[in-house]
């Protein structure tokens, strides 16, 4: 190799690892500092499309969650509201068996009767607040009648798990039969158990009202537990998404440290192989010494 003052090929031999172990130590420390091996498209293109699919995934399953956790908390409003519905009219039953006592006084019967009355005007108030977010399971869908509520079940909006709109409310129709649906304890007075005779009709719409009832809100219950379960499916999914996405970009930190070590050293070592050969043109002087 001829000995050149321009040209000094060990130098620049020297410099372009030292560059490359720089850009190597630039590396590690990015993924030091980020914790991503694939932070961006030219780390690695095709994986950072697929991650980025996969946290779009994730991002609406999100919005999937909010529409099942409103669709529980709608449940849950109205199972408690059912639940004393329920109970409701279950004392009313009592009240009725009571009245229809033969054996009673006038004035026993209209304190029964007056009971009565303000437990049956009580439901009215029970299923008008029962609402979460103006959404109510009890009332029949109102002055808009539907039959269920929809909410998303998957990250494209195509599928949808649904919760029925039962009708808890009381009929006010007249006879011996409970209407349909039987929630119907009226017999077309105000005083309903104003006689042993009517008490005994009451008594006997309740039964049918009762069971009616306890049905509806068995059926609304066992909707709201495939909700609850679809929740946590989806919870376990977006788990399962953020998981691979993981396995994807995600950087081995021990990995990192070591080669930070040995990439510090290798960066010192191409420093002084620099200044080494930068000396070397040194040597032509002594060529030029007498």
């Amino acid at each position: 190799m001829s000995s050149s003052v321009h040209t000094n090929m060990g130098a620049m031999v020297a410099l372009q690892n030292l560059n490359k172990t720089n850009r190597e130590l630039e590396g590690i420390q990015t993924r030091i500092n980020t914790g991503f091996k694939i932070s961006e498209a030219r780390d690695n293109g095709a994986v950072y499309n697929i991650a980025q699919q996969q946290r779009s995934e994730d991002s609406t399953y999100d919005a999937v969650r909010t529409s099942l956790n409103r669709a529980k908390s709608i449940a849950d409003v109205a199972l408690a509201a059912g639940a004393q519905i329920s109970d409701i009219f279950a004392q009313m039953r009592q009240k009725a068996v009571a009245a229809s006592d033969t054996s009673i006084t006038a004035v026993s019967r209209a304190a029964y009767n007056n009971e009565f009355i303000q437990l049956r005007d009580q439901i009215a108030s029970v299923i008008a607040n029962a609402s979460f977010d103006e959404a109510n399971a009890l009332n029949g869908g109102d002055a808009t009648p539907a039959t269920k509520y929809d909410f998303l079940a998957n990250s494209t909006g195509t599928l949808t798990v649904a919760l029925p709109i039962i009708d808890l409310r009381l009929t006010t129709g007249a006879g011996g039969t409970p209407a349909s649906p039987a929630t119907d304890v009226y017999l077309g007075t105000t005083d309903v158990l104003d006689t042993a005779a009517n008490s005994a009709l009451v008594r006997d719409r309740l039964v049918a009202s009762l069971e009616y009832v306890n049905t509806e809100i068995a059926r609304l219950a066992a909707s709201a537990k495939r909700i609850e379960n679809h929740e946590l499916f989806v919870s376990k999914l977006q788990d399962s998404i953020k998981g691979g996405i993981g396995y994807l970009v995600d950087a081995d930190l021990a990995v990192e440290s070591a080669r930070l070590q040995a990439t510090q050293v290798k960066q010192q070592l191409g420093t002084q192989a620099l200044s080494i050969a930068n000396q070397a043109p040194q040597a032509i002087l002594s060529l030029f010494r007498n």
